[in-house]
């Protein structure tokens, strides 16, 4: 039976690196796989999931209006599994058919993403993700102290925390860095 995962973290825990080894590790067993990513984040280059140690792949692409279950359908052959960067900027209507594509096309479907943002929000595809999905993986990795990093605070050009804006601003480490909550609440408490 096909399930719906979840991996989620902080960023900079190495989601995309994952993703990546998994896919190739269907790919060397002979296995077509179809890879996704937001189309809103073009860090790695538009349609293109990138890793901060150097890999990457070419990618469709999702936006907010896409049908993610028509997207799997419309294949010559449906893939041995679907693998979703960026799984945070899903909306919750596309995770349902993520749910669609495990449970009636029988394709396993593997998202990574982003679990809360730098406000200590769930994201709503996170959200879904972690109602609706048959397995979850928390991926660690660890704040400046040694902790496990589970919150993202997002800083400003003199690295002062952020604590208002939008919930989606595209950046890497230059705009954000991983803590741990009780760094989180000192650095957001202090601006």
């Amino acid at each position: 039976m096909a399930k719906l995962y979840f991996h989620y973290s902080t960023m900079n825990a190495g989601k995309s690196t994952l993703l990546l080894q998994a896919a190739h590790n269907y790919e060397e067993r002979g296995m077509q796989v179809m890879l996704m990513t937001a189309a809103i984040d073009a860090r790695a280059g538009e349609g293109r999931i990138g890793s901060r140690i150097g890999l990457g792949r070419s990618a469709d692409t999702f936006a907010a209006d896409t049908d993610l279950f028509a997207a799997v359908t419309d294949r010559a052959a449906p893939p041995a599994c679907l693998f979703v960067d960026e799984a945070q900027f899903l909306t919750e209507e596309q995770v349902w058919q993520l749910a669609r594509v495990a449970d009636d096309l029988g394709v396993p479907v593997m998202c990574y993403g982003l679990r809360v943002d730098f406000r200590g929000k769930l994201f709503p595809g996170s959200a879904a993700l972690l109602a609706l999905a048959d397995w979850m993986r928390e991926v660690r990795t660890i704040c400046w102290c040694g902790r496990k990093a589970t919150m993202v605070v997002r800083q400003d050009a003199e690295g002062r925390a952020l604590r208002d804006g939008a919930q989606v601003q595209i950046g890497g480490n230059e705009t954000y860095r991983s803590v741990c909550r009780r760094h989180w609440r000192e650095a957001v408490e202090a601006e």
